[in-house]
């Protein structure tokens, strides 16, 4: 049979003093006696004893958990910034809880989930929801721009204002002057396609704006760039709200036998590992979201800490990452029809 691991009244036995003075030495406490903390010392070696972590949480009422609220596994973006909240949590002896808030099937709520378990703060990287405004619950940061955050919460984003102008102004250098950009509901979608429509209307063109997605899937820009495409058949150059969004405006390109770039160009938004890959070559917005991850953590903490009591709104710069699904439009850009491939050049 498996002898059990010893336990901190093993210990206090073995050094002959009581349970509470072992936890003041494990706590490192100075009202300790030198003889007495020599004492525990080497019964803890002796026993081999290894506190329980979990306890100690429990005793400092404190769990060691940081609860992630996002709003679709699928998309990509989550990886960068859930690689920099792992860093910097991790560092500090935090273990991660993600909760996918609506996309995976669920029996209770995913807010009230991560509230019964008590985790010590949350990273809200989607719309903060409803539940999560009340005065009891744990300390919050909002991560990426969503809606405006609430009071008593600190808040880190890229510019998405900023990222779809940069979007749209490298369109409209190549020469592109009917463009669409494939919209979906929520704060950051929102600012980027307000930021689309501000910047063609600046140009003299009028900007094309499919239905807002309330998810930025791959079929969702699949099925939204073959309807504007055939709405418009014009149309030079698609901007998607994110990255799996323009991959499936390229499969919808290929569908119709329209070169990419040669024939429609495609910017999406994020520089995902998707993105990056040499097979897609995608021109996006590198919203440097692993860099909002690293923030966000050390603003939670700070705030977890009393340390942080003012609510900060951090904003990072996104930039232009040109990749080999943008060009400039044919030369009958704006009038000619979609073509399909076997029509000769």
């Amino acid at each position: 049979m498996r002898p059990s691991r010893p336990t901190i009244y093993d210990v206090a036995a073995a050094a002959g003093v009581s349970k509470s003075l072992v936890s003041l030495v494990l706590r490192g406490s100075t009202r300790v006696s030198d003889a007495s903390r020599a004492a525990v010392e080497k019964a803890i070696a002796d026993l081999d004893y290894r506190p329980s972590t979990a306890a100690s949480d429990l005793a400092a009422a404190r769990t060691g958990h940081i609860g992630v609220l996002i709003d679709d596994y699928a998309n990509p973006w989550f990886v960068d910034l859930l690689r920099g909240l792992g860093e910097v949590f991790g560092e500090a002896g935090y273990r991660l809880s993600v909760v996918d808030s609506v996309t995976l099937p669920r029996v209770e709520d995913p807010v009230a989930g991560l509230l019964s378990m008590r985790v010590d703060g949350i990273v809200v990287a989607r719309d903060v929801p409803d539940s999560l405004l009340g005065g009891t619950a744990p300390p919050l940061v909002v991560a990426g721009t969503r809606a405006e955050a609430p009071g008593g919460a600190d808040a880190v984003a890229n510019d998405d204002a900023h990222g779809a102008r940069l979007a749209v102004e490298h369109l409209l250098g190549l020469g592109h002057r009917t463009i669409a950009h494939l919209a979906v509901a929520g704060g950051a979608g929102e600012a980027r396609e307000a930021s689309f429509l501000s910047t063609t209307h600046e140009a003299g063109i009028r900007g094309i704006v499919t239905p807002r997605r309330s998810q930025a899937s791959e079929r969702a820009g699949y099925e939204d760039a073959l309807t504007v495409l055939a709405q418009h058949p014009g149309i030079t150059a698609i901007f998607a709200a994110n990255d799996v969004m323009a991959i499936g405006a390229l499969g919808a390109a290929r569908e119709l036998g329209l070169r990419v770039p040669d024939r429609l160009s495609v910017v999406g938004y994020d520089n995902t590992d998707l993105a990056r890959t040499r097979l897609i070559d995608l021109t996006t917005i590198d919203d440097v979201s692993y860099e909002v991850g690293v923030q966000a953590a050390r603003l939670l903490l700070a705030r977890m800490s009393g340390s942080d009591p003012a609510d900060v709104r951090r904003t990072l710069e996104p930039a232009l990452v040109v990749r080999g699904t943008t060009g400039p439009p044919p030369d009958s850009a704006g009038s000619s029809e979609a073509r399909p491939a076997s029509d000769p050049d």
